[in-house]
């Protein structure tokens, strides 16, 4: 039984033992955001198996997502379960290793590239910097009671990094509760969607508009809030001229 990271949705970002444990696989329970590039690597035999959780919306429960590990695995099947991102960063690992650790099922994880690190290497920054950040907190913007609370006030400190998960809808959230806190307006927030994808979209935002520019953008895949991080100067001006061009057929297509 293993677990794997799927990454962040670039094939090319799978390590060579993730697809190794795909291509050998019988069975593959995946995520809903691991898109279809990546399954395609599974082998012509394997069976896929959707097990998807979404924020807000449809999802598998976990106790059954935990049945069907166990079901497939003492079925004598090469058993995979594909995580978005890396299993051990918001992916539930912990619940679904303690299943089997019940039942008597071995198991190993290969870790994967986290949505954070993509997301910053197409920005062109470093998710840490001497002189800047001497930590980096990775953060969800929801758990099972409602949006997250934090340590606001170590957040709100100038120079303070933080990578901010499943955050969209939090956004107005984490707006209020780090300005409370004293964090200044114009501390930048990039949101970046559909990190290391063909697709991936950065909206470049200010603490104080943050909320406001993503209710103006729509935003509607996957995408990880980079608190007190801006695209370099040569990525933001591409990022302003996609913006301007996808306006201008928008424009078009709208008379």
């Amino acid at each position: 039984m293993a677990f794997v990271g799927a990454g962040p949705g670039d094939p090319e970002l799978l390590t060579m033992r993730a697809v190794r444990m795909m291509e050998c696989a019988d069975v593959i329970l995946h995520d809903a955001l691991v898109p279809a590039d990546i399954l395609a690597v599974a082998g012509d035999s394997a069976r896929l198996v959707p097990v998807g959780k979404r924020g807000f919306g449809p999802s598998m429960k976990q106790d059954e997502i935990n049945a069907l590990i166990i079901e497939h695995a003492l079925g004598g099947a090469r058993v995979v379960r594909l995580k978005s991102g890396d299993p051990g960063i918001f992916g539930r690992l912990d619940e679904e290793t303690q299943a089997l650790e019940a039942a008597g099922i071995p198991y190993h994880v290969t870790p994967g590239l986290t949505a954070a690190s993509a997301a910053a290497a197409g920005m062109g920054v470093s998710l840490t910097k001497r002189g800047r950040n001497s930590d980096l907190r990775l953060l969800t913007g929801h758990d099972v009671k409602g949006f997250a609370e934090q340590d606001w006030r170590t957040l709100a400190r100038p120079g303070a990094v933080a990578a901010i998960y499943m955050g969209k809808r939090a956004a107005r959230f984490l707006q209020g509760r780090l300005m409370m806190h004293g964090a200044h307006p114009d501390t930048p927030v990039t949101v970046v969607e559909n990190a290391s994808r063909a697709d991936e979209r950065h909206l470049p935002a200010t603490l104080a508009t943050l909320a406001a520019d993503l209710d103006a953008a729509a935003l509607d895949g996957p995408a990880v809030l980079l608190l007190g991080l801006a695209p370099q100067a040569s990525v933001a001006s591409r990022i302003a001229a996609e913006a301007a061009a996808r306006g201008a057929t928008e424009h078009a297509a709208a008379r």
